[in-house]
Order: structure tokens, then C-alpha cells, then sequence
């Protein structure tokens, strides 16, 4: 008799099920799509193993300790101090083609758990997990997996990133590991190694082909992430939301539920696996109006002057900004009351007298007279202990009775978890949302929970976030942690955009900027223009190279403009208006990422019909002439016309070598097959170190 099955199907994936009379469904497949058929049940083709229990036990979607499953656990639970046996039976499964659902009893020590897996339109799968206790007495909850899933016994090897504040998204690439391999966040944040996730690579995959599995965690606090090797050859992928010890007790009748896992299957390499990630955290987004448009570009007034503003500067730092076609001018730090360095003012959400006499209402009114929106900078989850609020209640910060409250950035972190808290968070933001034509909140987090909040924490922000959200549906939010500390789906439900990085120096940026797009999309990407030399590296480079590297994100300017001579200034009121011809091919669409020869690295953003291609040079070359670049995305393309726009770098009034084919693809687009430029590869100019070749190209 063949097995009942339960299967769900992308156009690159497959996931099939089990069903048992018993106990948690176990898994069969997950990997590239294929037809089940008329499977025999699991068990009839699994051979008795020495030093083994006599009743089998495999992989099921929710495998618990204690009666013979001894890899890692879905659940860890305590009642009384007594570590829960688990035994679950399943009570009801449902499937359709676009989700499971699943529910698992444990009549004896009184637990109900609900998973679902859910098919994305965009091609992932989303993994859902709810515990709840039906016991009498109290429940102690240490661990609930959002998901665990099996890699096949061919997977080769793991990418995932780490990262500190300025060096954020260092790709890391190992093996796949003989034990465990474990990603874990202790610091209140996800952290500046991006969103919790990690890339398991199938055997001969890359950026362009092969088969990878690539999960994220939508969650913005810490986390657990392990890869462990079962002894019978495969490994197990685990993931969930780290809960402080005797954080989460749930009395009769409640429950956990814990942060949805993100899991893209691909076939067609890391490029597959990011693009099913980007429209998963594009359907996420709760855009102003309802959709998307244009994304504005920025110019944000922290390096421009720092705490060092009044009126009259930041209303002519506005006019110049106005003057080169920024659209939205964002006022950082600094402007509210006793705010002249990090040490005070932070929970005191009023204007400063002093810099600000009249109040914000009247820069913001000029700003919008100028053609722009206004944004305001905030940083609602910290308070500084010189502060009125601190004054007034000590008790609202994160501290352990009797023990000392470690300070960084000269800030304590208010205990979001207290409704009190966020309600007065609340309404110190509305009265500003209600009274200043503000349209964007740059909505900060300068430093690490010590002592640590748990999850109640991050859930206390994502309920003040959607509060906001609800009450002011046409204003923007721009998650930033001291750069990228907190860039995930998790907070993508509740904001616009993310800071990638307090350091915008270009050739750090090409590294960070790639790391970004392995799980989130470009128009949520902070990439701006600063100044030479760059304030976190020291490093000059050309204003082209600065542009060019940021153009494919959300596209902003971090310097002053009236510093700038007269040629500095109309070439960057010409990238930005660059910048604004192309980024209906740069945002919501499909990218591309790949690597040349010679250390040359690339990027396309577009449509299999229309794109831009970026060729980035971060260091000099070592050969005497650049080799062709393949561009795997091309292969389907019957002709593809290419165009040279323009070479962002290099020092002003230099020529680079050239030759024919390359003035001619200055003048005019100049046409190629699709399979030459994916097998042979498009001829490159040559381009000097911190250059960017900018092409546009159309498909038929």
C-alpha cells in the first residue's frame, strides 16, 4: 500500500511529507521538484542498523528527546523544574498546494502543537510554530524550533556572515561540518552579520546554478541557528529565537509562537535561492498608499555636520540639498532637548530651544517648500541616564535589582516589554508625527542589550512599530542599529529601508552591499554617497566610484554639499539624477550577482527584458587586459543589445585606454547573442582599481 503523502511545490523546489496514523509527520524530500508518485511508506525500505532501538525513529517535522530520536530537538520544555517527556500524536493534518498544516498533541503532559508550512508565491516555503499549554500547571518553555529541516547528504559547504559595527556582512564560507556548526546571537539584536540565516550549497552550486537551501529567521532579536550531521549521512538545519531561562511560562490556556523561518529551495544556484527571499520580504512590506513608488533619494545630515546644527545651518544644508535634486532630507541626531553630544537627552523627544527656537515645524514647512520631505531622526528604544525621563522613572530602563546597568554610548535601553513604556514612547512620537509635516523616521539602535531584555523585548518594539504604523499609515521608517545591526525580515513587516552601515566607504561597501542582497531586497538597501575621505576608513576615492557603488541600493547622499567645489557638485547633481532615470530597473525587480575574472565582480538589476549591468573593480588588476565576463542570466536571450553609460572612478580628466568596440558601445548599443555573452562573455574596457562600469541592456 502506498504512503500517504503530503506535498507542496514550487516551480525550482519540492517538499514532501509523510503522513503517519501516529505521531509527526516525517519527512521524505526536500530539495529539487519532482513527482512522488505511488511511494511505499518510508519504513519499508529502511534495513534494521546495529546498535540501534528496535522501533525505527526518523526525521519527523517535530522530533522531541527521549524515546529514541537523538539529534537536535524541536521542543525543550519544563514543568516543576521536571524536563517534559514529549510524545506527541497527531491529531489532524490538512494539505492543499499552497500550504500544510499540522497538528500535534500530547494528551499526558498537556501540549498542543501547530506547525504550518506555507508555499510563498515568490517560490519559498515559510515555516510556522505555536505551542500551547493545556496542562494545569504552569509551563516553562526553553526552546520551539521555527523550523527544522533535513540537507541532503551531498550538500558541500555553508556560507553565513558575521560582522561589527563599520565591517558589517563578512561572508564566511566552510564546510559542511562533521558535528555542529552553530550561528548564535546573544547581543538583543540579529546583528551585524545581517539577518539570521545561513546558505547550504548542493553539490557544484554557485551563483548561477546548482541546487542550494537558503533560510532566514524574520526575527529581529536573538537567535539560534545549527547545522548538525545525523550519524545516518545527512545533517539537520535548525532554527528559532533564543528565550532567556525562565523568560517564557505560559499558564493554562497560553501560548508561544515562534518567529516565521524563511527557506528558499533553488535550482538555479544563490541567485535563485536570493530572488525567492527578495519577494518573500517584498510581500512583507506595508508600503505607504499600498505599493511601492520611487524610491526618494536622501541626504541625511549626520556626517554633514553631526550634533554641530541650529536652524539656519541645517535650512541652508536643505537649500543646497534641494539644489543638486535630493527629494527627502533626513535631520539626524541632535536636535532635541540638551543634545549637543551622546551622553544626554535621549527619551526627552522635544525640540530643542536653543538650536531649534521655533520649534521643528518651521524648518519641516521649509524643507517641504523646497520640493522635499522632511524626516526626523529617532532612537525611541534607548534613554541616557542625564535625561528628564531617567529622572522621572529609573525603573523603565533594562537593570537586575541590586545590580550595576552597564552604560555604551553613554545610553541605558528602556525595557520595552512595559506597557507603560510604550505607551509613553507612543505618545511622544505621535505628538511629533501630528504636529511637524515629518513623512520619514530614521528609527535608530546604538548599542547592545546588557542585561538582556529576551524576546519580550524585540516583541515589545514590533508592537510599538505597528502601533505607529496603524495610526500614521503615510509615514516611512527606516530600521538602523548602529549601522546594519538589525537589517531582517523580521523588522521588514514594520519599515522601509535598513541602514546597511555607519561606513560608507565605497570599497567597503561592495562587499557589505552583496552580503545584503543574499536575503533582502536592494530597495530596502541604505547606500548613500559620503564624503573623501570617507569619515570611518579614512580612504579617498573619486566621487564617481562613491556613486556608482551606490546606485543599485536606496540612493542617498551623507556629506555636504556646499563643501564641495562647482565640478564636484554638478557631478553629483548628475549621478543623482542619473540615479533617478534608471531606478524603475534598479528596485523591485530581479538581481544578479556574479564574479569575473581577475577580481572583478558583477551585478545586474532589471528584467529578463531590460537591465543595468555594474562591473565593480574594488582593486587593481593583475592581468594586462580584462577577460570577457560571462553573463549566465543571458543564456534564454536570443539578441541582447548592450550599452556602455558610463566608468564610475578614477581621477578627473583621465582617459583610460579604449578601442573601437568600446567607443562605439559609448555611442550606441551594440548587439550580442545571449548564449555568447553567457558561454563566451561580453569584452570589457579595461578599468583601473575603484571603478565602476555602468551598461544598459535590452533582451529579445
Amino acid at each position: 500500500m502506498p504512503a500517504l503523502l503530503a506535498s507542496l511545490h514550487s516551480d525550482q523546489a519540492s517538499l514532501v511529507l509523510e503522513l503517519r496514523d501516529a505521531g509527526a509527520p516525517v519527512w521524505r524530500h526536500l530539495g529539487a521538484r519532482l513527482d512522488p508518485g505511488a511511494l511505499a511508506p518510508l519504513g519499508d525500505g529502511r534495513t534494521a542498523a546495529s546498535f540501534s532501538l528496535d522501533g525505527d525513529v526518523s526525521l519527523c517535522t517535530a522530533p522531541v528527546a527521549g524515546f529514541g530520536w537523538f539529534g537536535p530537538v524541536a521542543l525543550a520544555a519544563r514543568r516543576d523544574g521536571r524536563a517534559l517527556m514529549i510524545d506527541f500524536t497527531v491529531s489532524a493534518v490538512k494539505a492543499d498546494a499552497d500550504a500544510i498544516t499540522i497538528r500535534l498533541e500530547d494528551p499526558q503532559e498537556g501540549l498542543l502543537l501547530e506547525q504550518s508550512i506555507t508555499r510563498d508565491p515568490g517560490g519559498a516555503f515559510r515555516f510556522d510554530a505555536r505551542l500551547t499549554n493545556r496542562g494545569a500547571a504552569a509551563l516553562t518553555l526553553d526552546w520551539l524550533a521555527s523550523a527544522q529541516i533535513p540537507l541532503a547528504a551531498d550538500s558541500t559547504g555553508l556560507i553565513s556572515w558575521r560582522g561589527r559595527h563599520n565591517a558589517e556582512l563578512a561572508e564566511c564560507r566552510e564546510a559542511m561540518p562533521q558535528q555542529v556548526w552553530a550561528r548564535e546571537g546573544r547581543r538583543g539584536i540579529s546583528g551585524h552579520g545581517g539577518p539570521p540565516g545561513v546558505v547550504v550549497l548542493g553539490e557544484g552550486a554557485g551563483h548561477h546554478s546548482g541546487l542550494v537551501h537558503a533560510l532566514q529567521l524574520a526575527w529581529s532579536g536573538d537567535s539560534r541557528l545549527t547545522v548538525e550531521r545525523d550519524d545516518e549521512g545527512f545533517w539537520l538545519l535548525s532554527a528559532g529565537a533564543v528565550l532567556q531561562p525562565g523568560e517564557v511560562v505560559l499558564q493554562h490556556g497560553e501560548s508561544y509562537t515562534a518567529p516565521q523561518a524563511i527557506l528558499a529551495v533553488s535550482t538555479q544556484g544563490r541567485g535563485g535561492a536570493a530572488a525567492q527571499h527578495h519577494a518573500a520580504v517584498r510581500a512583507q512590506i506595508d508600503w505607504p498608499g499600498g505599493a511601492m513608488r520611487p524610491r526618494p533619494v536622501h541626504l541625511n545630515s549626520w556626517e554633514a555636520c553631526y550634533f554641530d546644527h541650529d536652524e539656519a545651518r541645517i535650512a541652508d544644508l536643505a537649500q543646497a540639498a534641494a539644489a543638486i535634486g535630493i527629494e527627502r532630507f533626513v535631520l539626524d541626531d541632535g536636535w532635541f532637548k540638551g543634545r549637543d553630544d551622546d551622553t544626554a537627552g535621549l527619551g526627552d523627544w522635544t525640540c530643542d530651544p536653543v538650536k531649534y527656537p521655533h520649534g521643528l515645524k518651521p524648518l519641516a514647512d521649509k524643507v517641504c517648500a523646497l520640493g522635499m520631505e522632511f524626516g526626523l531622526w529617532v532612537e525611541p528604544e534607548m534613554v541616557n541616564p542625564d535625561s528628564d525621563l531617567t529622572r522621572a522613572h529609573p525603573e523603565w530602563a533594562l537593570h537586575v535589582p541590586g545590580r550595576a546597568q552597564p552604560t555604551a554610548r553613554g545610553q541605558l535601553v528602556l525595557n520595552m516589554a512595559l506597557p507603560q513604556v510604550r505607551d509613553y514612547l507612543f505618545g511622544a512620537l505621535d505628538t511629533l508625527l501630528r504636529e511637524v509635516a515629518i513623512s520619514y523616521l530614521k528609527w535608530d539602535h546604538n548599542r547592545d542589550l546588557a542585561p538582556a531584555g529576551g524576546a519580550a523585548q524585540m516583541a515589545g518594539t514590533y508592537d510599538l512599530l505597528g502601533r505607529l504604523r496603524a495610526a500614521h499609515p503615510l509615514v516611512e521608517i527606516e530600521g538602523c542599529a548602529g549601522g546594519g545591526g538589525r537589517s531582517d525580515a523580521g523588522l521588514a513587516s514594520y519599515v522601509h529601508r535598513f541602514w546597511t552601515s555607519d561606513n560608507i566607504d565605497a570599497v567597503s561597501r561592495v562587499a557589505m552591499q552583496r552580503g545584503f542582497l543574499a536575503f533582502l531586497p536592494p530597495e530596502l538597501m541604505g547606500a548613500h554617497i559620503g564624503a573623501s575621505p570617507a569619515h570611518a576608513t579614512g580612504r579617498t576615492q573619486a566621487l564617481g566610484f562613491r556613486a556608482a557603488v551606490a546606485m543599485p541600493g536606496h540612493f542617498g547622499v551623507e556629506l555636504d554639499p556646499r563643501k564641495l567645489d562647482e565640478a564636484d557638485r554638478a557631478e553629483l547633481a548628475d549621478w543623482i539624477a542619473f540615479h533617478k532615470a534608471w531606478r524603475h530597473l534598479l528596485h523591485g525587480t530581479r538581481t544578479w550577482q556574479g564574479e569575473g575574472a581577475d577580481g572583478l565582480v558583477w551585478q545586474a538589476a532589471g528584467t529578463a527584458r531590460e537591465f543595468l549591468l555594474f562591473v565593480i573593480r574594488a582593486d587593481p588588476p593583475h592581468d594586462r587586459r580584462p577577460q570577457p565576463l560571462r553573463l549566465p542570466f543571458l543564456a534564454e536571450a536570443d539578441d541582447v543589445a548592450l550599452q556602455l553609460l558610463r566608468i564610475g572612478g578614477g581621477r578627473r580628466g583621465y582617459a583610460m585606454h579604449s578601442a573601437a568596440l568600446f567607443d562605439a558601445m559609448r555611442a550606441a548599443p551594440q548587439r550580442f547573442t545571449g548564449s555568447w555573452l553567457a558561454q563566451a562573455g561580453m569584452p570589457l574596457p579595461p578599468l583601473k582599481a575603484e571603478s565602476v562600469a555602468i551598461f544598459h541592456g535590452v533582451a529579445r
